[in-house]
């Protein structure tokens, strides 16, 4: 599997108005490019195995991906709360790293100049704001808060793929919201909703702190297999025809 390499976007980054500091993780995919790129926004929990594994399994579906470490300019605990609100209000400095992130990967000689996002829980909510924004070629939103006003801010929308757990109590109702928003603007899309799975479904493990997982457990939140593989099969689908010149 492609193993992510460290890159330092702080140059581009903080000329765009970002972070002071900005690491990531690239993965290339086997074989000779250039390939389509992809923006990997991390969870709240910021970048761990299970954040890098799922960059590593874009690099191998063949995407030259990138995940920035939203939070490596001060660290989760004095990052997470205004990345958190950066995440659905639309403004913050994360934008500003995010789009460092995907300008890198478009300039990238690798890169055919298409670039989709994909994001988890928080990183699900950038992915749908971003989407909105027209700068990306398609969006993967998994579990990501709808904005009240989506019909609105989706209007110019680039086709969008989300998930969203059934058995998730934060975010009842999300998806049936988010495909209306998406029917209405005309919006090319495929939203899907797995009544087995909670929050952080598509994780290949528990990454919550252990004391907190007999809760997290209790939630329904965590792995549910099943519903991620269909959920993956139809992120790669949905990314191969959105991303891919034809």
């Amino acid at each position: 599997m492609p193993t992510p390499a460290p890159v330092d976007l702080t140059e581009l980054s903080t000329s765009l108005g970002g972070s002071r500091r900005l690491p990531g993780h690239l993965a290339h995919p086997e074989g000779t490019g250039p390939w389509p790129g992809v923006v990997v926004v991390h969870e709240a929990l910021g970048v761990d195995d299970v954040m890098l594994r799922q960059t590593e399994r874009l690099a191998q579906a063949g995407y030259l991906t990138l995940m920035p470490n939203l939070f490596a300019d001060g660290g989760v605990r004095r990052c997470l709360v205004p990345t958190m609100r950066a995440a659905t209000s639309g403004r913050g400095r994360a934008w500003a790293d995010l789009e460092a992130a995907r300008q890198t990967l478009a300039e990238h000689p690798d890169c055919t100049g298409r670039v989709g996002v994909i994001g988890f829980c928080m990183g699900g909510s950038f992915a749908l704001v971003a989407a909105g924004r027209g700068t990306f070629d398609a969006a993967s939103v998994n579990y990501g808060v709808v904005p009240k006003d989506a019909e609105h801010a989706l209007a110019e929308s680039c086709p969008v793929v989300a998930s969203y757990g059934g058995r998730d109590r934060t975010l009842k109702g999300a998806a049936a919201r988010l495909e209306s928003a998406l029917t209405a603007a005309g919006v090319p899309h495929d939203v899907k909703e797995y009544p087995a799975a909670g929050h952080s479904f598509l994780n290949d493990a528990e990454n919550a702190p252990r004391l907190l997982r007999p809760l997290t457990r209790i939630a329904g939140m965590g792995p549910e297999p099943e519903s991620a593989a269909d959920a993956w099969r139809r992120i790669e689908t949905f990314f191969a025809e959105h991303l891919t010149d034809v």
